[in-house]
C-alpha cells in the first residue's frame, strides 16, 4: 500500500485538534509540561499538532514554548445525548471485584495514553479506516446506562457484522492486548510522539503485543464483547493524553 500523507483536520473544540504552524526557530513546544506530536516537515515551519481534552471548557487553553505561550481558543460544540438499555447490571453497577479488575485495567490504559515516544514525524500519515460501515454520531455523547448518567463517550463507534474485518488505520506498535471488563477484546497501537490508537469489543485478536504493524494491516475482527448493545468496532484516539474525535484523522 502507497502512504499517502497529510494533516488532521483542525477542530478547535473539547475532544478536537488544534494544527498550529509555528517557525522552525520556535522549540520545546509543551502542554502543562508535557512534549507535544511535531511533524518537522522539509520546509521553513513545524507543525504542532495538539489533542484539546475532551474535558476543556470554552475559553483559552495555553501552551507553553522557547518563544513563550501560544494560546488556543477553544470554541463552543455540542455533543449529543444517547440513552441505553444494558440487560447486564453488573457493566451498570459493577461489583467490588469487577472494580477491582476495572482499575487495573484503567491504570495500565492510562499509562499507555500517557506515554511519550521520541520517534519524529517528517510528514503526517493520511489514516484509513479500520472497518467498513457508516459512523455513527458518538464520540463525546453523553451518556445515560439505565438511567444513571456515564462519562461521555470518548471514541466512535461503528456498527459491523461479527467477524468483519479490522485493521491499522496507521503504521506503528502494538503495546496491549487483552480481554477488559468493559472494553472487551482490546487493541492498543502507538503510532509514535503520544499518538495512540484503540480498537475494543473484538471477536478475536490477530496481534499481539509488540509486533509493528504496517497501515492495513489485519489487527482483528469485529465482535460484541464488554459492554455493548450490538455488534460493532469502539475506535478511540488519543493525542497528548486527551481522547479526541477519530474522525478528525481522516480526510474530509
Amino acid at each position: 500500500m502507497t502512504q499517502v500523507y497529510g494533516l488532521p483536520q483542525d477542530s478547535r473544540r473539547a475532544g478536537g485538534i488544534a494544527v498550529i504552524t509555528l517557525p522552525k526557530t520556535i522549540l520545546n513546544v509543551r502542554y502543562q509540561g508535557r512534549p507535544l506530536l511535531i511533524e518537522t516537515g522539509v520546509n521553513s515551519v513545524n507543525h504542532v499538532i495538539f489533542g484539546i481534552p475532551l474535558s476543556a471548557s470554552v475559553g483559552t487553553l495555553q501552551l507553553q514554548s522557547s518563544n513563550g505561550p501560544i494560546d488556543i481558543e477553544v470554541k463552543p460544540y455540542k455533543y449529543a445525548e444517547q440513552r441505553l438499555t444494558v440487560k447486564n447490571d453488573d457493566y451498570v453497577n459493577p461489583k467490588q471485584e469487577q472494580l477491582d479488575r476495572y482499575a487495573i485495567e484503567a491504570k495500565e490504559q492510562n499509562d499507555i495514553y500517557a506515554s511519550f515516544t521520541a520517534s519524529q514525524w517528517e510528514k503526517f500519515p493520511q489514516f484509513i479506516r479500520p472497518t467498513a460501515g457508516k459512523f455513527s454520531n458518538s464520540f463525546g455523547r453523553k451518556r445515560f446506562f439505565n438511567g444513571e448518567e456515564r462519562a461521555p463517550h470518548s471514541g466512535l463507534d461503528i456498527p459491523a457484522p461479527v467477524g468483519q474485518k479490522v485493521i491499522a488505520p496507521a503504521a506503528g506498535t502494538v503495546v496491549a492486548t487483552g480481554n477488559y471488563f468493559f472494553n472487551g477484546n482490546t487493541v492498543m497501537i502507538d503510532h509514535g510522539q503520544g499518538l495512540i490508537s484503540m480498537f475494543c469489543h473484538l471477536s478475536k485478536i490477530n496481534v499481539q503485543k509488540g509486533e509493528m504493524l504496517t497501515q492495513g494491516q489485519l489487527l482483528g475482527l469485529v465482535g460484541k464483547t464488554g459492554r455493548v448493545t450490538g455488534p460493532h468496532l469502539h475506535w478511540g484516539m488519543s493525542l497528548n493524553n486527551a481522547r479526541i474525535d477519530p474522525q478528525l484523522f481522516l480526510s474530509p
